[in-house]
């Protein structure tokens, strides 16, 4: 497990020693609880599954449905361009 050196200053460290003596806890659970809430609060995975299944839903594109856009759609002819188009394929 890796390890880092914390360094605070005199007031803060009274006040998580207070705390974790009146939590009945060392230091380290304390440290673990406090990095949980901040990954917690960033919406950070701390599980290499749950990890993972984020990844994934962030790198698969996202399928919806296509917009159509009014101005590309064909235009409706009246009935006297389907006349004319029925009348020029019986000629055909």
């Amino acid at each position: 497990m890796p390890g880092k050196r914390v360094q605070f200053d005199d007031e803060t460290w009274g006040a998580v020693d207070l705390l974790a003596r009146d939590r009945m806890m060392d230091f380290q659970e304390l440290a673990d609880e406090a990095f949980r809430d901040i990954l917690k609060k960033y919406d950070r995975p701390t599980e290499l599954v749950k990890a993972l299944r984020k990844s994934a839903e962030t790198a698969a594109p996202k399928t919806s449905t296509p917009t159509i856009d009014p101005s590309r759609q064909p235009r409706k002819q009246g009935a006297r361009g389907a006349k004319a188009r029925r009348k020029r394929r019986s000629a055909a």
